[in-house]
């Protein structure tokens, strides 16, 4: 077969009728200054003739680029470089499930990293991201404005109605299950360790948890119901050590639901330090479940989604797999009950 005509700029410039330098700066990625209608239909012209520049990959053109990655936001005040066990979990389920389809997971920073200014360099036609995910609940606004620029946006462990795609854990099936669990073990004096207090999720749990037990004919005692700032293993200790002054009353609680596994784990830390035996003594599950709850010689008992398949379900839904024609889709997941070694009988 003959060999294809190489295609030069000049010959672009012509056809597209503008100037050779202007077709020269939009395909050496030059996209300042450029009109972004010009700047697309530059580049779609030249890869649909074949145009092929000395080095160049057709597969580093920002049209073809930018169905090839994804990116991911992490709320506030989350950053890379702090561990969260949690969301580590969803990032790695979502990074495989591109990674399987073709596409790479790229980090475009935390929500307090990104202005409006820097979102809307993010999603100029020169970059090369399809679609983001954001790990977390944010801010309105932001989220306002994220979707302002893209639809292609996936909410993983939050929900913001009319605006974008979410896929969550059943939060009120979880609650249920721990709630059942710690029934069948003869628990009926339960408490509750609360984590990240400005969070609509946390407010979330907390609700189905009451719901979980009105069922069984038992209420949570507003003594032993507390609230911490953040969700982690330092928190957790702090919940429980705050309410151990009380722990001599006849009604104190002989088992705790946690916000979360990091704070069951740091709960159960600080039993150990104060002589108490888990679950011998007290009790702990979570709202959830990570790998704390099937590694390690404490295993926390909880109930959730596996956050690995969060972000398996995003990927689907950022990259059109699962959504609606019109609309926006809210997938909810279950949340089975995983049972470690961190609950046990009511103490006799």
């Amino acid at each position: 077969m003959p060999r294809p005509k190489k295609v030069s700029q000049t010959q672009l410039a012509k056809q597209l009728g503008i100037s050779q330098a202007l077709v020269s700066l939009a395909l050496n990625g030059r996209s300042t200054g450029i009109n972004p209608d010009t700047y697309k239909r530059i580049w779609d012209h030249a890869v649909g003739v074949g145009y092929l520049p000395k080095g160049m990959r057709v597969d580093s053109t920002p049209d073809s680029a930018r169905v090839k990655q994804i990116g991911f936001i992490l709320r506030a005040p989350l950053r890379l470089y702090i561990p969260s066990t949690y969301f580590g979990h969803v990032q790695h389920g979502l990074h495989h499930a591109l990674e399987a389809r073709g596409y790479r997971a790229v980090f475009l920073g935390a929500e307090d990293e990104l202005s409006p200014e820097k979102l809307g360099q993010i999603f100029h036609p020169s970059h090369h991201v399809g679609g983001v995910a954001v790990l977390g609940e944010v801010a309105q606004p932001f989220m306002a404005e994220l979707t302002r620029l893209t639809r292609r946006v996936v909410a993983i462990s939050a929900r913001y109605h009319g605006l974008c795609h979410s896929v969550l854990g059943n939060e009120p099936q979880a609650l249920i299950e721990v709630v059942r669990h710690l029934h069948a073990l003869g628990h009926r004096r339960i408490g509750w360790l609360g984590g990240n207090a400005t969070l609509g999720r946390h407010d979330a749990r907390l609700a189905a948890l009451r719901q979980a037990l009105k069922t069984h004919d038992l209420s949570l005692d507003p003594r032993y119901l507390t609230v911490v700032a953040e969700a982690d293993r330092a928190e957790g200790g702090e919940a429980i050590h705050a309410l151990l002054p009380h722990a001599k009353r006849r009604d104190f609680p002989t088992a705790f639901v946690t916000y979360n596994t990091q704070m069951a784990y740091g709960a159960s830390l600080a039993l150990q330090r104060e002589g108490w035996k888990v679950p011998g003594d007290i009790s702990l599950a979570s709202a959830d479940v990570s790998r704390l709850s099937v590694e390690g010689a404490l295993r926390i008992t909880g109930a959730g989604t596996s956050p690995d398949k969060l972000g398996e379900a995003a990927a689907r839904l950022v990259l059109g797999e699962s959504m609606p024609d019109e609309g926006y889709a809210d997938l909810v997941l279950p949340a089975p009950l995983v049972i470690g070694n961190s609950t046990g009988p009511v103490r006799k």
